[in-house]
């Protein structure tokens, strides 16, 4: 799954449009590289997100398609 598609349903960020504007602006990272859009993820990545000041690093636990939104905290984990 491409990783602004997965920030999206995975609802850590709520637009796929910011999603795709943050790898842009290079501040999104898997393993310590930076991620384009169209990167794709696969469980067991780390994945760190750059927001203004705070970082926030997940490991990717579960790809699904559609998520409701009490299964969608399930899709990661906080580290």
């Amino acid at each position: 799954m491409r990783i602004d598609k997965f920030l999206k349903n995975s609802r850590i960020i709520k637009r796929r449009t910011v999603a795709k504007e943050a790898c842009d602006k290079e501040r999104v990272f898997k393993n310590g590289k930076v991620m384009k859009a169209s990167d794709e993820v696969c469980v067991g990545d780390i994945i760190e997100i750059k927001f203004g000041n705070s970082n926030m690093k997940i490991k990717v636990l579960d790809i699904k398609d559609s998520q409701k939104k009490e299964d969608s905290l399930k899709m990661y984990e906080n580290l």
